[in-house]
């Protein structure tokens, strides 16, 4: 069936331009063989919209908010320009001049699961989780209310529940979203600009997007498909009718869609999912690294150019991961056996994995590929609660290039080392006074002339560290940190 249906999808373009040819012949719906490849295809789409659109619901919510009101305890308006004579009564106490009100607004959601009479319908968190009031319109205008399950909003994501005897509703189908290829056909389900359910179509523009102003938990499905504002928290669906994503933003100078929609790949969320029903939040995993993406030059004096994977840039001592044995300067290239990307892929499936579990990573150490480290995944704590007193070593390690040099004006050509970058305040470098633009010649008193010597003596320190720094012709040495 589905190499029909992508049969249809291919052959469709051809069958459009054959018929705008013939566009000043009266029409045949039979007897016309392009024709007929189209009206296949719109069939497929019809069908598709049947099944879809009776699971697709309009989230209507009331957010209670809170205003400072300036006339707030004056008589008249006219005091707030003028003022007023001291009453010389300040017994009573004084309003504040906080006022709450009501704010309405809706967005679209996707039934996901069912549990005896209870449904769950997916949205976004920007729709629904600052909601005081939820109320869920199916396609054929009935009402139920709902009831928040849980929200995240570094994922944007949310659960919304509603009670319901009838077995007839139905649960939209989740796909496989790591399948989803650029020029893919596709379909966005929701409640744009007010009106009720309904769809658009067109085709996968890119995957993977996870740029820098777009959140690091998500590689958003860009889209052609038109979404505009309402469409939030509606499907996004493949040929085969199962959900591939959930529709989140858009990119417009104007509000409307202009061919830039995006949305969650639905296999980032469907362990959220579980989640929420189970624990009424997102619990991410946590080992206790600190990641980055570095530059090709960096990677060969690593030893690892042209290879994908994320550097550990630093390891909190307290984590599970320095417990198990990753240092810093670890290029890490596998999780579990799937190949790293970049340092956003190595953040989200991390933070997918359960807390409990064991993760392996596949680490390449000294430009040399070492056993997998087997690493407890823990449950992240809260930002507050991660503190920079347990980040080793504290800074950055940058190559000292002959720019660099200039930069901090060192005339002496033949000075080989490391320099000092982002220093962290309370960490252990800021303990043993390092500053950014210190250059380190030498880790406990062995000699390093780049980062790859530098992580090298770096990772077989046991239990203490201390550095040479040049100074002035010179070298001194720093306090020894013990960890």
């Amino acid at each position: 069936m589905k190499k029909i249906t992508k049969l249809f999808a291919t052959v469709a373009i051809v069958a459009l331009f054959t018929v705008s040819v013939f566009a000043d012949q009266p029409s045949k719906k039979s007897g016309n063989a392009s024709l007929s490849v189209v009206e296949a295809l719109q069939s497929s789409f019809r069908s598709i919209s049947q099944s879809m659109l009776p699971a697709v619901v309009e989230v209507d919510i009331t957010e209670t908010k809170t205003y400072t009101d300036p006339f707030a305890g004056m008589t008249n308006p006219f005091e707030y320009f003028f003022g007023r004579p001291n009453s010389g009564d300040d017994s009573k106490k004084k309003d504040d001049g906080k006022r709450e009100y009501e704010s309405k607004g809706l967005g679209s959601g996707v039934i996901v699961r069912k549990t005896g009479n209870t449904f769950y319908v997916l949205t976004n968190n920007h729709v629904a989780g600052a909601a005081s009031k939820i109320s869920i319109k199916m396609n054929d205008g009935r009402k139920f209310d709902g009831k928040l399950v849980g929200a995240d909003s570094r994922m944007d994501i949310a659960l919304v529940s509603f009670e319901a005897k009838d077995s007839s509703i139905p649960v939209a189908v989740l796909g496989n979203s790591d399948e989803v290829k650029p020029g893919d056909i596709c379909l966005a389900f929701g409640a744009p600009l007010g009106y009720s359910q309904s769809v658009t179509q067109g085709i996968v523009s890119a995957i993977g997007r996870s740029e820098s102003q777009m959140s690091a938990i998500s590689d958003y499905i860009q889209t052609d498909t038109a979404i505009n504002q309402g469409n939030s928290g509606g499907p996004l669906v493949n040929i085969y009718g199962e959900v591939i994503g959930i529709n989140t933003w858009i990119a417009s100078s104007s509000g409307g869609s202009v061919g830039l929609g995006f949305a969650i790949p639905i296999n980032n969320i469907k362990s959220a999912i579980d989640s929420f029903i189970k624990n009424g939040k997102v619990i991410y995993g946590w080992v206790g690294v600190s990641l980055g993406d570095v530059t090709d030059e960096y990677k060969k004096e690593l030893g690892v150019d042209g290879i994908d994977g994320a550097l550990a840039l630093q390891v909190f001592t307290n984590g599970s991961a320095f417990k198990g044995g990753v240092k810093p300067g670890d290029y890490i290239v596998a999780l579990n056996g799937k190949t790293v990307k970049d340092t956003n892929q190595l953040v989200r499936d991390v933070g997918m994995l359960e807390a409990g579990t064991t993760a392996k990573f596949g680490v390449i150490r000294g430009g040399k590929r070492i056993a997998d480290i087997s690493v407890k995944v823990e449950e992240r704590a809260k930002e507050a609660d991660i503190t920079n007193s347990k980040l080793w070593p504290g800074f950055i390690a940058g190559s000292l290039t002959d720019d660099i040099k200039t930069q901090l004006k060192i005339d002496d050509k033949k000075l080989k080392g490391v320099v000092v970058t982002n220093v962290q305040e309370k960490s252990p470098a800021a303990s043993m006074r390092l500053q950014n633009g210190d250059i380190i010649t030498a880790v406990n008193g062995k000699k390093v002339t780049n980062v790859a010597e530098f992580y090298k003596e770096l990772a077989s320190a046991e239990k203490s560290v201390n550095f040479d720094i040049y100074s002035n012709g010179g070298t001194i040495t720093t306090g020894t940190y013990r960890f």
